[in-house]
């Protein structure tokens, strides 16, 4: 029976270890590489805001790009880093708005869709930029 009991309380102690483990490991889908974007080359281009998604773990630009040769407007995706960061850059969710004008630099998607990593945005109206600093606070707002 002593025997019986050690292994129960082995089991125990395997669970247990196996589950502080899994809460402490962060899961693997939590963050993904910018790997998709090809940091070599930028694009720059003028478009309207679409849609300007202020959430985790990425925010996301939406624009309409009208091309050159007058053919439909294009709806291109542009990724950057979170709300946090961004606001420890000085932006806030009212920094762009449906309809603003906007120039844009991105490094765009690999495989040639449209999309891109956002490097900078410039509203056209005040010629005001806004850039993605990773890791930089702006003065004053710590």
């Amino acid at each position: 029976m002593k025997h019986a009991s050690l292994t129960q309380s082995s089991i125990a102690i395997v669970i247990a270890a196996l589950g502080v483990t899994l809460c402490t490991v962060p899961p693997a889908s939590a963050h993904h590489s910018f790997a998709m974007y090809e940091p070599t080359k930028t694009l720059t281009f003028k478009g309207t805001v679409k849609n300007f998604q202020w959430t985790n773990p990425h925010v996301v630009l939406s624009i309409l790009v009208q091309p050159d040769d007058g053919s439909a407007a294009q709806d291109w995706a542009l990724e950057t880093t979170s709300p946090g960061v961004l606001t420890r850059a000085g932006w806030t969710r009212q920094s762009i708005k449906p309809g603003d004008k906007v120039s844009v630099t991105l490094s765009p998607l690999r495989d040639g869709s449209h999309g891109g990593s956002l490097n900078s945005v410039t509203l056209l109206a005040t010629g005001q930029t806004l850039i993605p600093k990773f890791g930089e606070e702006k003065p004053g707002l710590k």
